[in-house]
């Protein structure tokens, strides 16, 4: 789709309200193409007034600027995520790759009230979040077209880049806040921020170049232990250092606590990209990274080994979908499925010590389905375990050793 295609239509165009979003609701404007904004309110930590941003979009010739409220829902995907251990390779919490999912599944009900059925975003061709919206808009509701500027000849051809943007909506005396002096970009929600291209793409650049926006570096917090307390009732954390909570409370208390001490900040990986491109990214995600690794705690206490060789498979799997935009999909729903008598069992009081970016286990409570018995793992004593019945076992694993060593098999 081009924009030539789009005159005299109406876009409900997915926007932060960034340099993209300005530079694309004004150039689509100029070219004759009606345009209405929609912004995914999800707790962004670098948005202190939602409504600012519909204000400069309107100043950027939008027809309309619509706020849409989709925090819980962002919450409730967060928690998912780390019921699922979803991490992708390793270390990114896909914060930005679930957060694209909840935007579509929120903004399009908007936008078909208001007889809309063509989506745009301002998304590159060469990244990942192009293909979690147009995938997400394709099974939510596949009547819908999406339009994506940066793969317009038309728009490639005048914007080659930030400078041709930022130089673009100077002209147009537009409000952006980016500068060509701007070091990287990022994309925020509650559950992390994103910070990529500019500096950071150079491997000389180290992660600790980022000003956090959720914390202080690791080096720069307290000089003292803090512990943190969280209840997990069947995957859910109900309550943090002793008081009920709501998943969005919960999360926004984790990244609060979690985020002065330098916990989950300034993260670096270069990953993966779908498109096959490997990229560097340097991440915050406090509050998943201290969830998360809470709910790893409490996972060690309650799996068995067949357990938990399924969980860590699915584990993988579930990352990869939301990383490539498959999270609405049968197979991702499947997935979860599969896990969830594993999350019914997931209840109990764990409590860690934070330190300088670090988080050490301090003890665990309340866990009704724990596996461990102090009494049967003690070197001290007996308990239920009879040492002599490790003959019986020991001797018919010897069996198959014997027989490799009698084949030749062994080294």
């Amino acid at each position: 789709m081009t924009v030539d295609q789009l005159k005299g239509k109406t876009v409900g165009a997915a926007v932060s309200g960034g340099l993209d979003s300005c530079t694309i609701t004004q150039w689509l404007v100029d070219n004759g193409v009606n345009v209405v904004c929609f912004t995914a309110d999800l707790g962004q930590p670098d948005e202190k007034n939602m409504d600012e941003i519909c204000e400069r979009m309107l100043a950027c010739g939008a027809q309309e600027a619509v706020i849409v409220d989709a925090k819980d829902e962002l919450a409730m995907a967060g928690i998912k995520v780390i019921q699922s251990q979803a991490k992708y390779e390793g270390g990114y919490w896909n914060t930005t790759g679930i957060a694209r999912h909840v935007t579509v599944e929120a903004l399009l009900p908007e936008m078909e009230k208001r007889g809309i059925n063509i989506l745009g975003h301002g998304c590159t061709g060469r990244g990942n979040d192009q293909v979690r919206f147009q995938i997400a808009t394709n099974m939510l509701n596949p009547d819908f077209e999406v339009y994506a500027p940066w793969r317009d000849p038309a728009f490639l051809e005048q914007f080659g880049g930030r400078k041709e943007m930022i130089d673009f909506c100077n002209a147009h005396g537009l409000p952006i806040r980016a500068t060509h002096e701007k070091p990287y970009s990022t994309d925020a929600n509650m559950l992390g921020l994103t910070h990529e291209a500019g500096r950071l793409e150079s491997l000389k650049t180290p992660a600790g170049f980022i000003t956090p926006g959720m914390g202080l570096h690791p080096k720069d917090a307290p000089d003292e232990v803090e512990h943190f307390t969280v209840t997990f009732d069947r995957g859910m954390p109900l309550e943090v250092n002793g008081s009920p909570m709501i998943p969005f409370q919960a999360l926004a208390e984790a990244n609060r606590i979690a985020g002065r001490n330098g916990v989950g900040i300034g993260i670096h990986t270069v990953e993966n990209r779908f498109v096959g491109i490997k990229s560097r990214g340097v991440y915050e995600s406090p509050g998943m990274e201290l969830l998360g690794q809470c709910y790893e705690f409490l996972l060690q206490l309650i799996l068995d080994r067949r357990a938990r060789r399924v969980f860590d498979r699915i584990s993988v799997d579930v990352a990869e979908q939301i990383y490539q935009g498959y999270w609405f999909d049968t197979a991702t729903q499947s997935m979860l499925a599969s896990i969830e008598p594993l999350t019914r069992m997931a209840s109990g009081d764990i409590t860690v010590a934070l330190y300088k970016g670090n988080i050490a286990f301090h003890s665990a409570a309340g866990v009704m389905h724990s596996l461990y018995s102090e009494e049967t793992s003690s070197m001290e004593a007996i308990g239920d375990f009879n040492h002599a019945d490790s003959e019986g076992f020991l001797s018919v694993l010897g069996v198959s050793a014997k027989a490799l060593s009698a084949a030749g098999q062994t080294k």
